[in-house]
């Protein structure tokens, strides 16, 4: 009995520790994305626009992640 809810704390607090992971690698890709869009952004455009181009690459990129 006691070996039995020994391994189902194990396997729930992987879960847990998975769902932390994933949250938190998914908000730095996303903002790593972010990045690389405005850095695309500034060397393809003669005139750059720092606050524009990371609200339309937030824009863009959060739609291709729901979509």
């Amino acid at each position: 009995m006691k070996r039995n809810l020994l391994r189902f704390v194990f396997i729930l607090f992987g879960i847990i520790f998975i769902y932390f992971l994933k949250n938190n690698f998914t908000e730095y890709n996303l903002e790593k994305s972010i990045s690389a869009c405005i850095m695309a952004k500034k060397q393809t455009s003669k005139s750059f626009d720092l606050k524009e181009a990371k609200k339309d690459c937030e824009d863009k990129i959060r739609k291709q992640k729901e979509g």
